[in-house]
């Protein structure tokens, strides 16, 4: 069940706010339609409910707020404009990246897919998916955590009327199961064809809020569509015999041949058509939307609407005639309107469907999708959840590969080059790391795939809707970090040995004699990757962009470098020549055997300009992460 109480947006520059002080509920077991004309306010409802744009008001999802739900995912499904989702990802690569975070077994992306029939198409980017295909993959991600409450904000929009009605037919399924589902259209007939419960919103507030029988009432007229190429003449003889009958007709021009004829029948239509010769090629019972601010109909008869004419009999007789043919008695038929979306509504036993939907023929396309089985497996842990989301989201996509391979083709052909000119150290050469270089191509490349692991996230913010798929973003930060590090770690040995066998094949063992304190040099290097990625890393989630992050990891070498080099000038840097001995003092327990090499190791790379220069810079982004990403979210109140 929703609550929502008195959601209001902030105003602006003395403006009226979008939503002004919307209180409504969806109940369980029914399908609730926000609807509203565009710029009426439905989708900031939808985001103020979801507590994804600051404002006033509160909504409890079966009792509380969602900012207090341990798994806002196991909760709330929510579909709000197209996927989120990096367009080179495959369609079961996104749910199981999704099923990662969540937290459900990858065996429910599956289940998801048979239900919204994607299954042959599992393989396919997301790049090159429909506006129908998207649609189907975003309920497919709403139904993912086997959540007790659906949240759609226009879910049938740009789709044809057989996906639509797919649609609609597993809203009402999964509201017959139990579930709350609350999807917002502009579409009166839509939301008169699938919900139980109607909220209308006019410019901020709430102008309606009926079940669906009274909604199709008072909002939805029944009407008479009439075709024919003589539709003037038509318009004129219902007016005249409405106007001798004393009876309530309203005829409405559409636009070409088309009439609509409200406060009659077809059978009623024919017959005036049939006496006075008037070819007709289409005569149907349809619904009408009235629209918010339609008029009712005349209580006087013989108004034509549409085009602002009020027929006379001095215009039958300027009217075109035809002869009376068979066609004009056509047998009436029902149809739905031209662009209507007609959808099977999930009958439950103790409620009957209204009457628009109950007058709409079925077709087999419209009958109820089965739903994905519930989630029977206990959910992962909590610690593990970003990191398999993690591994899932670097190993979906090719964008990582590329990286690793360009920059193993541009470290080997540097250190080719850089071997041909010569005056280059052995270690330096291995890196292919020039004296005037800012960073070796190694340390750029793990930087660069750093800064993507938290762009990607604000580019393609597939965890953006609900903000609770991963229930801490600490945690998240962390998942990175490692995947991160240990990213740059195999990048900077296979770095060291492609350049190593690229030499070989070159120069010989000539340039290719592996230095005697190798390991202390191979530290210091992995150490120097891993910093320029974690550099990367924590500058993208806290400028929430790559170029940023890559900039960041740039910068150490350009502008903080030259600031670390003065301080380690100083007299209180040589102070730090007996730092181990020193710590191994103060240290509670014993040292094991070579502590103090270890120890004046990491000294020693932490004295070095780079190395001090990246420290300082990690330290600084930490801070600023801390103080930016884990503030607390702004949220309705």
């Amino acid at each position: 069940m929703i609550q929502a109480t008195g959601l209001t947006t902030h105003t602006r520059q003395g403006k009226p706010p979008t939503v002004d002080d919307v209180s409504f509920e969806a109940r369980a077991g029914r399908v609730t339609a926000l609807l509203g004309a565009a710029g009426s306010g439905t989708g900031a409802a939808l985001r103020l409910m979801l507590e994804l744009q600051p404002g006033r008001g509160v909504t409890y999802f079966r009792g509380r707020p969602l900012h207090r739900i341990p798994h806002p995912s196991r909760e709330v499904g929510v579909l709000l404009g197209q996927v989120p989702g990096h367009p080179g990802r495959s369609v079961r690569g996104q749910l199981r990246m999704l099923c990662a975070a969540v937290g459900v077994p990858v065996v429910r992306a599956d289940d998801v897919l048979e239900v919204v029939g994607l299954v042959s198409l599992r393989d396919e980017r997301l790049g090159t998916l429909s506006r129908g295909l998207d649609r189907r993959l975003g309920l497919a991600c709403a139904l993912l955590g086997d959540p007790h409450t659906l949240v759609l904000d226009s879910p049938a929009d740009g789709l044809s009327s057989r996906e639509a009605a797919w649609l609609h037919g597993v809203l009402r399924a999964y509201a017959g199961q139990g579930g709350t589902v609350l999807f917002a259209t502009a579409d009166a007939k839509e939301a008169a064809r699938t919900a139980d419960h109607v909220v209308t919103l006019e410019r901020g507030k709430i102008v309606g809020d009926q079940a669906v029988e009274d909604f199709a009432r008072t909002r939805l007229r029944p009407r008479v569509a009439v075709v024919s190429p003589y539709a003037a003449r038509l318009a004129a003889l219902l007016t005249k015999e409405a106007r001798v009958g004393r009876r309530s007709v309203e005829v409405a021009r559409e636009g070409g041949n088309r009439l609509s004829v409200y406060g009659s029948s077809c059978a009623a239509v024919g017959d005036i058509a049939f006496r006075h010769g008037v070819l007709v090629h289409q005569l149907a019972d349809e619904t009408g939307d009235s629209g918010p601010s339609a008029p009712l109909p005349h209580e006087e008869s013989g108004n034509v609407t549409g085009d602002d004419h009020e027929w006379t009999d001095g215009d039958l007789d300027q009217a075109p005639t035809a002869p009376p043919t068979p066609e004009a008695a056509d047998e009436c038929t029902t149809t739905t309107a031209p662009g209507a979306t007609a959808s099977t509504r999930g009958a439950e036993p103790a409620r009957a469907p209204s009457p628009v939907a109950a007058s709409l023929p079925v077709t087999p396309d419209q009958a109820l999708s089965p739903l994905p089985p519930p989630i029977s497996v206990r959910p992962s842990r909590a610690p593990l959840r970003p990191l398999r989301y993690e591994l899932r989201r670097a190993l979906g996509v090719s964008t990582g590969f590329l990286v690793v391979l360009s920059v193993l083709a541009v470290s080997a052909v540097t250190a080719v080059v850089l071997a041909r000119t010569g005056h280059t150290p052995v270690p330096r050469l291995l890196a292919a790391w020039h004296l005037e270089m800012p960073l070796p191509p190694a340390a750029l490349g793990a930087g660069l795939l750093g800064a993507l692991a938290f762009g990607d996230e604000f580019r393609h913010p597939a965890l953006a809707v609900d903000r609770g798929t991963v229930p801490r973003r600490i945690g998240l930060l962390l998942a990175k970090l490692l995947v991160s590090a240990v990213t740059a770690a195999i990048l900077a040995v296979i770095t060291l040995l492609t350049d190593r066998a690229t030499l070989h094949l070159f120069y010989g063992d000539e340039m290719t004699a592996v230095p005697g304190n190798w390991p202390s040099l191979l530290t210091g290097w992995i150490a120097l990757a891993v910093g320029c990625a974690w550099a990367g890393v924590l500058a993208a989630g806290v400028f929430r962009s790559t170029a940023a992050g890559l900039a960041a990891v740039l910068a150490v070498p350009v502008a903080l470098v030259p600031a670390v080099q003065k301080l380690l000038a100083g007299p209180a840097v040589r102070s730090a020549t007996g730092l181990p001995e020193r710590l191994r003092e103060l240290a509670l327990v014993p040292w094991p055997a070579g502590g103090n090499h270890y120890v004046a190791s990491v000294v020693r790379i932490l004295a070095q300009p780079v190395g001090g220069a990246l420290l300082l810079s990690l330290g600084a982004l930490l801070v600023a992460y801390v103080l930016t990403s884990l503030r607390p979210r702004p949220r309705a109140r």
